[in-house]
């Protein structure tokens, strides 16, 4: 079967769009193995790597921290404490692991995005600093952008 792509057309009446909502782990992943081809040779940069380190209580999962590092940055996607654990040092903890495994890949900066019901104190004193806030994401609450220098 011969490939349309790479064959620009002005054509729109021949692409079709259709909802699909219901993208499997994989598709998405090779969204972003499409995205990260044209990042990489935009910047130059072709050094991403996933990070990650859970916290298992019986091995059950009680803790997680999860991103990647590019480019001199670590941005972390998702940081999560069961709630019966938070408050007993265990997020300091994953967070500090987190912190060492960026600055050993040469990180100047983990950046990571929370919300004004989450945790931006928690981050506050970990030393993450306020760099944006987008309000009403969502409706009538603000998601915080914070950075850590390393």
């Amino acid at each position: 079967m011969q490939s349309h792509i790479g064959k620009r057309s002005m054509d729109l009446e021949s692409i079709r769009i259709k909802a699909r909502h219901d993208l499997t782990p994989d598709e998405v992943d090779g969204l972003e193995d499409r995205l990260y081809e044209i990042n990489a040779s935009r910047t130059g940069y072709e050094d991403a790597a996933l990070l990650g380190f859970v916290a298992e209580v019986q091995g059950e999962l009680v803790g997680a921290v999860a991103g990647y590092t590019w480019g001199g940055i670590c941005e972390l996607r998702q940081v999560w404490v069961h709630e019966a654990y938070q408050g007993e040092g265990l997020g300091e903890a994953l967070m500090t692991e987190a912190s060492r495994e960026a600055k050993a890949r040469g990180c100047a900066y983990i950046y990571l995005a929370t919300h004004d019901f989450q945790a931006p104190s928690f981050y506050a004193k970990l030393g993450f600093q306020k760099v944006a806030e987008i309000p009403d994401k969502p409706l009538g609450h603000t998601e915080i952008v914070m950075r850590l220098p390393l």
